[in-house]
């Protein structure tokens, strides 16, 4: 959502500084409420503030459910920030036991010296923390954070490398050395100094056997339809690809408004990338108003640079690129809230490995001598180089590595040691094993009775929505000037999926079941029965035959070079075998590589300097690991 809160509590040299911060925020078209006194500070775009008489300081974005009823009408008739007050006095930090919805606060009482910082469930509304002496300063966005004069915008070894693997950077890092970013569902106290981050919402798997399948279908399709109705509102629009999820919310944005709804699709020249016939299919079953858009490699080459600066750190997801040009046109045509239908897949088994999964979990059901004395020695003796034999040594390969870590079994940085990539002296500041460490820890998070589909899902949760999907279409969304919203994950909507037997949402490696049986009959066939397909760019494609991707995807890797961090003659061969090899793979390794230079490029003014570094290094890079990374 659009907007934003930042602030500071504790010795600060930043008592006249909190409108500079609050200029780091994402604009809404209004200005900042603002509130700065000694030892406190805060401001809020598209949110609420409200102080008590004890001086707290109360702030919020996003929106908000509350319960009680009580505090719903208070919140009716004086806003969220004073039901926030409200809340904090009644529950102290267990408020958020009361909330629901997507939403940002932080609570700031300089009389105790006490904070409470915290975000939704499932990490819509992001948050940046540091403490710097004696002063927790945060916000909404890295920029407002390191706007605070208290800061160092040293870049941080680790989460370069995190981005490599990602191509994102994952909470609970960012960019930045020393500032984390709160992870879904989790809230941060201070007292006297004193910092806890603590996870204040876990999901709680409890499939529900008693209701039929039919019976769970009717409520999927009634809790769809009331998070629909709830989100949207005047000049309303729906972002459209033709899946499942865009399409049923599209459906249902159209059943609310009696039988129409506008949508905006992105379509691509490019064989093997283009689904607007799905879009189209979506639009004569619910009589949409579709506007569609080609996007062109002239497209990628002028907006990219745009679209790399405007993330606060970067963000290698190509599929930015069509999700801001569909808000863009949205915005352009009048709407100011899109709705887009992230989401759906991890809450209903909808992604790939979910169903890859199931088949390498046959594996272990063989008794183990027979796959220790037979299977393993005959897949690693000289019979296991014949064309059949690969495969199966390939499967017994994966089989044997344990979840979550299976998952990242193609990963580049798997498929090829980190020392190809990068220089020595890099590695020496960086722990390779962060990444793994960190999503088992997240993994294993659920409760004992959680299943291995459960645990997949909700390690999606963190990884694939809060800390890419929800990033790349809510920035986009910003940069076009529109506000977005994800009705599929609704608070009402992820309790519910919760409950569904994880047997009918994935069935004979076959992905979506439940989901597909339950909205028969709402949506199309045709758009029930296509293939998984991503929204991605052809950009490796387009890029062997468009002079100005090329040059821009060269100058973005000759500036990265001279950071030191990847080795030469990778940087080199990197270019070489997207020409030679695989357009599409190593097109899509290029294009992390150059958003990654774009957006040091970009950003270079804003961060600080340091005399510890040489001068031709434009963005200082920190020295260790940092206390962020205290802790999975």
């Amino acid at each position: 959502m659009l907007g934003g809160l930042c602030g500071w509590l504790g010795e600060s040299a930043s008592e006249g500084n909190i409108e500079q911060m609050a200029g780091g925020l994402m604009n809404v078209g209004k200005p900042a409420e603002c509130h700065a006194e000694r030892g406190c500070g805060g401001a809020v775009r598209g949110g609420a503030a409200a102080r008590g008489e004890d001086g707290t300081l109360a702030l919020i974005t996003g929106a908000p459910r509350w319960m009680p009823e009580e505090l719903q009408r208070t919140a009716g008739q004086s806003g969220d920030g004073a039901t926030l007050l409200e809340a904090w006095h009644r529950f102290g930090p267990a408020l958020l036991e009361h909330m629901e919805g997507p939403f940002a606060l932080a609570l700031l009482a300089p009389t105790s010296n006490q904070a409470l910082l915290a975000t939704d469930r499932m990490g819509r509304m992001p948050l940046f923390h540091t403490v710097q002496g004696n002063c927790l300063i945060f916000g909404s966005t890295l920029d407002a954070v390191i706007a605070h004069p208290d800061v160092d915008a040293s870049v941080d070894p680790q989460s370069i490398y995190q981005y490599m693997y990602f191509h994102a950077i994952p909470s609970p890092d960012s960019i930045y050395e020393n500032v984390a970013r709160l992870r879904p569902a989790h809230a941060l106290e201070w007292r006297n100094g004193h910092v806890t981050v603590r996870q204040w919402w876990t999901p709680h798997f409890a499939p529900d056997r008693t209701a039929t399948p039919e019976a769970l279908g009717e409520e999927l399709r009634e809790t769809l339809a009331a998070s629909v109705d709830d989100a949207a509102g005047d000049a309303t629009a729906a972002f459209l690809s033709g899946g499942l999820d865009s399409s049923s919310v599209a459906g249902m944005l159209a059943r609310r408004n009696g039988g129409s709804a506008r949508a905006y699709a992105i379509g691509f020249d490019a064989p093997g990338y283009d689904e607007m016939e799905y879009a189209r299919a979506a639009r004569d079953h619910f009589g949409l108003d579709l506007r569609e858009y080609y996007v062109t490699p002239d497209d990628v080459a002028a907006s990219v640079p745009r679209i790399a600066s405007a993330y606060d750190q970067p963000f290698g997801n190509s599929s930015a690129v069509p999700a801001f040009h569909c808000a863009r046109n949205a915005a352009e045509s009048g709407i100011t809230l899109m709705l887009a239908g992230d989401g759906g897949d991890e809450l209903f088994g909808g992604n790939p490995p979910y169903a890859r999964q199931q088949i390498f979990e046959l594996y272990g059901r063989i008794p183990a001598p027979l796959r220790r004395g037979v299977i393993e020695p005959l897949t690693n003796s000289p019979l296991g180089g014949l064309p059949g034999a690969r495969k199966a040594r390939s499967y017994v390969d994966q089989a044997r590595i344990p979840l979550p870590d299976r998952l990242q079994t193609y990963n580049f940085l798997h498929l090829h040691d980190p020392a190809e990539l990068f220089n020595d002296d890099f590695l020496a500041h960086v722990d390779p094993e962060l990444p793994l460490a960190r999503q088992r820890a997240v993994y294993s998070a659920p409760g004992d009775d959680a299943t291995a589909l459960h645990r997949m899902m909700y390690l999606h949760w963190q990884y694939v929505l809060a800390d890419n999907d929800l990033c790349k279409v809510s920035r986009t969304a910003a940069l076009a000037g529109v506000d977005v919203t994800f009705p599929m994950l609704d608070d009402r909507m992820v309790a519910y999926s919760c409950r569904i037997p994880p047997e009918l949402q994935v069935r004979k490696a076959q992905l979506r079941c439940f989901y597909k049986d339950a909205m028969r009959g709402f949506l199309p066939d045709t758009i029930i029965q296509k293939k998984k397909h991503g929204f991605g760019l052809p950009f490796g494609v387009w890029m062997r035959d468009t002079p100005a991707l090329q040059d821009m995807a060269g100058d973005a890797l000759t500036s990265l070079r001279r950071h030191g961090w990847f080795r030469e003659d990778f940087l080199d061969r990197v270019v070489d075998l997207h020409r030679r090899e695989h357009a599409a793979y190593y097109g899509e390794l290029v294009w992390v590589l150059m958003i990654l230079g774009l957006w040091l490029d970009s950003h270079a003014a804003g961060a600080k300097a340091t005399t510890e570094l040489p001068e031709s290094n434009p963005i200082p890079i920190a020295a260790g690991m940092g206390n962020k990374r205290t802790a999975p």
